[in-house]
């Protein structure tokens, strides 16, 4: 049987309520707010409990300021794309996901400018640094959360703090976090936060989105049908609307819901508890390892549950395709769709094999998976 590590690409083993729910949508669920007969209503319905449950997970303003996209990075173009105008500077970092930083390519192309801000040895970038890299026509700072890529996380509150006291629109990825971590938009200053549903939030692929603050207004990156204002050339401007353009994807929606229902039951704050444990344990088998270089900075005391290693000079796709194959273990090799963090690191050409966990997984394999490194790691 296969042990699975590879949580921070996709959470495997979900919840059993929230397959049974996408199961009983496919066959129950209407097109929401497309007709007033009880498969639609039910559609409606089941949307807008869920869109409360997000609200109130990251303690945003009100469901209405909550859109759903078909994962993050429909969600980051979203806000990238509708927000930053030419002219307009720009504060990055080194630790992004390529769902941030292509966005922002394309826009510098348009005529912002863009500062992306370096890390440490360890990967990390600290708040004071945003606060150096702002010039009179910054307009926002657009960041993740967590490094999919070492697990180490940026203090959202006080780099929010930075973006009250200069105005500035903060734009956040919280890809690896949302589900893990509390995040609360109002203390933390966030404009816009941008989830997918199918990591920590346990859902199904194909959900995620944004959650908006009142008063930051995006222009839409698609227009059409709506189910409202039909006769209107214009898409509608009131959100969540205004943000969600044609059939939204209900049945998915109503796993979400499902896996959020779980989170809740059980607790964010307890799962994490488990999953640092995990990680923790992990981290702690194989940073003694001879001819093993774990990367990030461990000292934290949040961070997403990620471990990232290399073993001497051993390509990381090798290394990921003997774990597979002769211990059934799975991870993420290569360069995760993080290239400024490889770079930072001098893992450009190596890449790097990812550990990420899950509280589904068990101590059990986590043992197994410090003996597999220690094989290879010894041959």
């Amino acid at each position: 049987m296969m042990i699975y590590f590879d949580n921070a690409a996709t959470t495997l083993r979900k919840p059993e309520t929230v397959a049974k729910a996408v199961y009983d949508a496919i066959l129950t669920m209407g097109n929401a707010a497309r007709g007033a007969h009880e498969a639609s209503l039910s559609s409606m319905r089941t949307i807008y409990d869920t869109r409360e449950m997000l609200c109130e997970l990251c303690h945003g303003e009100s469901p209405e300021q909550v859109a759903f996209t078909a994962n993050s990075t429909e969600a980051l173009n979203m806000a990238i794309q509708g927000l930053l105008e030419p002219g307009d500077h720009v504060i990055t970092t080194v630790l992004e996901h390529n769902s941030v930083l292509r966005p922002l390519y394309l826009k510098e192309q348009d005529g912002i400018s863009l500062t992306i801000l370096p890390a440490d040895e360890t990967g990390m970038v600290y708040p004071e640094d945003f606060e150096k890299a702002i010039r009179p026509q910054t307009r926002a700072v657009v960041c993740t959360h967590a490094s999919n890529l070492t697990g180490n996380c940026l203090d959202l509150c006080r780099i929010g703090e930075i973006c009250r006291k200069h105005d500035l629109l903060f734009l956040v990825d919280a890809s690896q976090t949302a589900g893990v971590f509390d995040i609360d938009m109002e203390k933390m200053n966030i404009s816009v936060l941008c989830f997918t549903g199918h990591k920590g939030l346990m859902g199904p692929q194909g959900t995620g989105g944004l959650v908006v603050k009142k008063g930051v207004n995006i222009s839409p990156l698609l227009v059409g049908g709506s189910g409202i204002h039909s006769y209107s050339k214009t898409h509608p401007e009131t959100m969540p609307t205004a943000l969600e353009a044609g059939t939204l994807n209900c049945h998915g929606i109503a796993g979400l819901h499902a896996s959020l229902q779980y989170l809740k039951e059980k607790g964010i704050h307890n799962l994490y508890e488990k999953e640092h444990l995990l990680m923790k344990t992990f981290y702690e088998g194989v940073v003694n390892i001879p001819d093993v270089k774990v990367y990030g900075n461990f000292e934290q005391e949040k961070r997403a549950p990620i471990v990232t290693l290399n073993i001497g000079d051993y390509d990381s796709g090798q290394v990921s395709d003997e774990l597979l194959t002769r211990f059934g273990i799975a991870t993420r090799a290569g360069a995760h769709c993080a290239p400024l963090m490889h770079e930072s690191l001098g893992t450009r050409e190596q890449g790097a094999v990812r550990f990420s966990f899950s509280h589904f997984n068990t101590m059990e394999e986590i043992q197994a998976g410090i003996e597999a490194i220690k094989i290879l790691a010894t041959e």
